[in-house]
């Protein structure tokens, strides 16, 4: 190894599901995009708008997008935070609050992401194993020594976190030392927000994305609701690393998806329909899940591996996630497509079986 090369700092970084560069021949379901296009004004707001805008800076505090999630979850603006994806918002919450050498704890099984942001920012970690049937317990995260990180509901398993919403607060009031971040990026699919509770802890971050309930993975905007006291300290550590994260186009085009309630719910409604109905039909055909309340199904089968189901779709040209991981190494995750893909992806599996 050179000389320099010691002085590098190295991590494991983060796999993103294959993007496939032929989309017109293919049915992709391994990313957790949404099957239906964004609301009807983002294409009213992308047509009429100015490109001249472009050669000027956008605002560097997204006023717009923000004033626009204060009005639609009712947050005042100094509660909430904008980011480029929730992936950039996470980030920079594990760059600001878990910087004091303390261990954070999060699911062994959930979104692989958390355990290399902390390896890239050198925070200690505890992946605390899930039981045998994926459920998060309350009690095991009591007392975490410099945080929580809980996706809710889970990925890759869909699972709602297997408790009620005081079971979570539970959780929240025995790490007031710490900040505790509730990731919903799959909230809009299933149970209920936690985002009352941060009027109740100023602990406690809420993590939200447009990339799947609003059609928008494509143009990452992710927000966070907290305390006015930590959102401070999230735009302090913001406008110390790069104060144009969100360009001006991003900030229309997000306003605009947000103005349209009524789709949004129905694109919702399309969705778990949908996944109501795979579940009944992958169950007849032998496989077993956890019960999703997300945009994906966590399949596996008895009489088949993960990866031999996972490589004859692809060989179908049907795009599914599989992890050579413990655990869960027998397991697909499977996007709810539309009706037609949903079709297409039962018939080549009855095939397959």
């Amino acid at each position: 190894m050179s000389g320099w090369e010691q002085n590098v700092r190295q991590v494991t970084p983060y796999t993103p599901g294959e993007q496939p560069r032929v989309l017109g021949r293919i049915i992709k379901l391994n990313t957790n995009e949404n099957p239906y296009p964004p609301a009807p004004g983002v294409t009213r707001v992308l047509e009429s708008f100015q490109t001249d805008a472009l050669r000027l800076y956008p605002d560097p505090q997204a006023t717009e997008l923000v004033q626009a999630l204060s009005e639609v979850y009712a947050v005042p603006q100094d509660q909430i935070f904008v980011g480029v994806g929730s992936d950039d918002v996470l980030a920079m919450a594990f760059l600001t609050f878990f910087s004091a050498g303390k261990e954070i704890w999060f699911p062994d099984i959930s979104y692989s992401f958390y355990d290399v942001w902390a390896a890239l920012y050198r925070i200690p970690y505890r992946q605390i194993p899930v039981s045998e049937d994926l459920s998060v317990h309350a009690e095991d995260y009591y007392g975490a020594p410099g945080g929580v990180v809980i996706a809710n509901p889970n990925a890759p398993t869909g699972l709602l976190f297997s408790l009620s919403a005081e079971e979570i607060e539970e959780i929240i009031r025995h790490n007031q030392d710490c900040v505790v971040i509730i990731d919903e990026a799959y909230i809009d699919f299933g149970g209920v927000s936690v985002l009352p509770l941060i009027q109740k802890y100023d602990n406690l971050l809420v993590v939200q994305t447009f990339s799947k309930s609003r059609s928008l993975a494509g143009l990452r905007i992710g927000y966070a609701f907290g305390s006015k006291k930590l959102i401070d300290y999230l735009q302090a550590a913001k406008f110390a690393f790069n104060s144009y994260t969100m360009n001006r186009l991003t900030v229309a085009l997000g306003a605009a998806a947000l103005a349209d309630d009524v789709y949004f719910r129905q694109t919702c409604d399309r969705i778990i329909t949908t996944r109501e109905r795979m579940k009944k039909e992958m169950s007849s055909l032998g496989f077993v899940f956890p019960d999703s309340k997300t945009n994906f199904l966590f399949v596996k089968h008895p009489d088949r591996s993960g990866k031999e189901i996972f490589e004859a779709l692809r060989e179908r040209n049907i795009y599914v996630r599989h992890w050579d991981r413990p655990r869960i190494s027998e397991y697909n995750r499977i996007t709810v497509g539309t009706e037609e893909e949903v079709d297409l992806l039962l018939q080549a599996l009855r095939e397959i079986l």
